[in-house]
């Protein structure tokens, strides 16, 4: 049954994250299917599955980068992809899909920083424009997350003067500083030099520990997701194969497509 928020504001909704047959497509390619899947409050999911799979389409759904074809996505038990007008749903205009999209975060692959802003600048930006904090409290919070992620001494450096364990690190503190309740990492590892990799997920496990984040992650790296995981689920052509705890998935999975994609990248 759907989280009904009106019946008590106050209530803890019991998805934090809900895809209810939400299908998407480019022209003739379907890249989601009818997907149902949930993701509780606090929890930590990650999705694995070969390229192209559609995984990296569910965050930019997510992040309303994308517009779901049909279904609908709930956030927080508030409808994210469509708002009510009367007895009907219609799909969510610009203001709506702002003030629902405020509770997610996302770290992308490429880092995505702002070149010609420095380090500080990159993070307080958007919390001074968007979340209206003061610039003051911005820079202090910023600071705070900086010492977090071990850069407190780089808060005046262009990104184009950091390494690119350096600049994650950067993105990380940046999505963090808008305070969201959900935090979405895309590959977040896979744009670093191998020797940079372990650095950015002793990170990330570190944030997931903490326990107040709900997280979505999509990740090739196997061991990163077991690591990181309270449940994993294995996509496929649109499609979720096989989840469950990450010591299930990746010991004894049931599915053979799920046991061929293991093998295959594991083996890599």
């Amino acid at each position: 049954m759907k989280a009904d928020p009106k019946a008590d504001p106050t209530a803890e909704p019991q998805y934090m994250i809900r895809f209810d047959k939400v299908g998407k497509r480019y022209g003739d390619h379907q890249v989601l299917r009818d997907l149902d899947f949930t993701v509780r409050p606090r929890e930590r999911c990650t999705l694995i599955g070969p390229s192209g799979s559609g995984k990296t389409t569910i965050l930019r759904l997510l992040m309303t980068l994308e517009r779901v074809t049909s279904g609908t996505i709930e956030v927080d038990g508030e409808l994210l992809s469509h708002m009510r007008r009367g007895d009907r749903l219609v799909p969510a205009d610009e203001k709506h899909l702002r003030r629902v999209r405020r509770k997610v975060g996302m770290v992308f692959q490429q880092f995505n920083l702002f070149p010609n802003m420095n380090v500080l600048r990159n993070i307080t930006e958007a919390p001074v424009r968007v979340l209206g904090r003061s610039r003051e409290e911005a820079e202090q919070r910023a600071m705070e997350l900086l010492e977090m992620v071990g850069l407190s001494g780089k808060a005046d450096a262009h990104p184009g003067r950091l390494s690119g364990g350096q600049q994650q690190r950067v993105a990380i503190a940046r999505a963090l500083a808008m305070e969201p309740e959900i935090l979405l990492l895309d590959e977040v590892t896979s744009a670093l030099d191998p020797e940079l990799v372990a650095g950015v997920q002793s990170l990330l496990r570190d944030i997931a520990s903490e326990g107040n984040l709900t997280i979505l992650c999509v990740t090739h790296e196997m061991n990163f997701a077991r690591d990181i995981s309270d449940r994993v689920l294995m996509f496929d052509h649109g499609q979720i194969v096989e989840e469950g705890p990450p010591e299930k998935i990746f010991s004894d999975p049931v599915e053979q497509r799920t046991r061929d994609f293991l093998q295959a990248v594991l083996q890599t």
